[in-house]
């Protein structure tokens, strides 16, 4: 019997569910991400903000700058 490519041949997914933080400001979600927070993915790497975060700069969300520049 073979595996699955990054599979484990201990059951489960191989991977364990990392918590949700803002990318920018750090503040932590509660389970899945919350419907008012942004995610962009940036450099192949998705990031996800905080409602205060995309709000403060929703400019620069919408005119698709990366949050490096903001």
């Amino acid at each position: 019997m073979t595996s699955l490519p990054g599979g484990s041949d201990h059951g489960g997914s191989g991977t364990e569910p990392h918590p949700l933080v803002c990318a920018r400001c750090g503040t932590p979600a509660d389970g899945p991400p919350p419907v008012t927070w942004t995610c962009s993915v940036e450099n192949g790497v998705r990031q996800f903000f905080c409602e205060a975060c995309a709000r403060d700069n929703l400019r620069a969300i919408e005119g698709r700058l990366d949050s490096s520049w903001w």
